[in-house]
């Protein structure tokens, strides 16, 4: 299998961008090619594209490049627009550069949604290349990515008040293929998010599977709960991490059960063990060879259930299994954070489910749909 290719940032894309501009407003001449050094130490060339440049005014583009990873931004242009003035560098977003419009981002509400890193890595850029010049003179850039509107409606920006377009993100510069570093950053933003405009019971499922159970059987509005994927040991560190006061976990049978092994990283590729669990539980509450040999033959934990429930055993085994998902949960809390889980299946409803109940209450007051 060939290697997957690594990417940059919008943040490496608006630095190397504006330093080219900066160049050609100070040379007044086009610039075809530039770099940076990315903060992992990553330099960085690429062409730039859409130059133009007059005496006052310096504008240029250059062309996202994601690799091998699914990122909705590949192929945008992201624009750097130049003007000298002042003593410092001033950075602002422009057309499809979303506003913070909501607390607890990495920019107060009102500024353009380009994160601290990008900034640095703009401000470094321009400025090394007007002493590179020798010039003496401060610096305006505007930062723009046409169709950002349009794309941000696909992103998780409108749910963190970011409105009008996309942000400026990258904390290494690069971006790493199917990147599981960009997954838990999501995660850390949407609960420090949750954190910083008032919710202390926070909402974590798996994703939008089980959609219908959870809105409708639980009446509570999955669209405000955060989605932690896979990553559900990590979500449980954030959430300590930003002081939350509870966390539910709420998940389809085929992600949580793994939990009953400590199983904290739910992908297929980490590890499964689902039939291994039912098996065990099964057999410690007396289940006969074939109906363990049953179990393990099964492909999803829909059959696995079906088959227990068939002997009569599914409140029992799941009564145990419940208790071991609670101790690995517990365990991996600490006692820092309060925590209630429940485990469900779209075929045969609740199935278990453990921690504080008054969780359950908290969880409904803030998310009921």
């Amino acid at each position: 299998m060939a290697e997957l290719r690594s990417g940059y940032t919008t943040g490496t894309c608006a630095a190397i961008a504006a330093k080219a501009a900066v160049r050609m407003l100070l040379t007044q001449e086009a610039v075809k090619t530039e770099y940076v050094i990315t903060p992992n130490g990553t330099r960085i060339e690429t062409e730039i594209s859409d130059a133009e440049y007059s005496g006052c005014r310096a504008r240029c583009a250059v062309k996202k490049f994601a690799g091998d990873d699914p990122d909705i931004t590949n192929g945008m242009r992201i624009f750097a627009e130049v003007t000298f003035g002042g003593d410092g560098i001033a950075i602002d977003g422009g057309e499809g550069v979303g506003r913070v419009t909501k607390p607890g981002l990495d920019q107060p509400v009102g500024a353009a949604a380009i994160n601290s890193v990008p900034r640095r890595m703009i401000a470094e850029a321009v400025r090394g290349v007007i002493e590179e010049l020798g010039a003496e003179c401060g610096a305006h850039v505007i930062i723009s990515v046409p169709g950002g509107e349009k794309t941000a409606l696909k992103t998780f920006n409108p749910r963190l008040g970011i409105e009008g377009g996309i942000s400026i993100l990258g904390t290494s510069g690069i971006v790493e293929p199917m990147s599981t570093r960009a997954v838990i950053e999501t995660i850390r933003t949407e609960l420090n998010f949750k954190r910083q405009n008032g919710h202390n019971c926070v909402v974590v499922v798996p994703g939008n599977y089980g959609r219908d159970f959870v809105m409708d059987r639980l009446g509570l509005d999955i669209d405000s709960a955060v989605k932690c994927s896979n990553y559900i040991g990590e979500a449980i560190d954030i959430a300590i991490e930003k002081q939350l006061g509870s966390i539910l976990l709420i998940g389809h049978a085929g992600k949580l059960i793994k939990l009953a092994a400590g199983i904290m990283n739910t992908h297929s590729q980490t590890a499964d063990g689902r039939a291994e669990i039912f098996c065990t539980h099964a057999a410690l509450c007396g289940a006969s060879l074939a109906v363990l040999e049953r179990i393990m033959k099964c492909v999803t934990t829909d059959d696995m259930i079906t088959i227990l429930k068939e002997f009569g055993m599914l409140d029992e085994v799941m009564q145990r299994i419940g208790e071991r998902i609670n101790y690995y949960i517990n365990k991996r809390c600490g006692g820092e954070i309060k925590y209630a889980f429940e485990v469900f299946s779209n075929v045969h409803g609740e199935l278990c489910r453990g921690g504080d109940e008054k969780v359950f209450a908290n969880a409904v007051k803030e998310y009921v749909k």
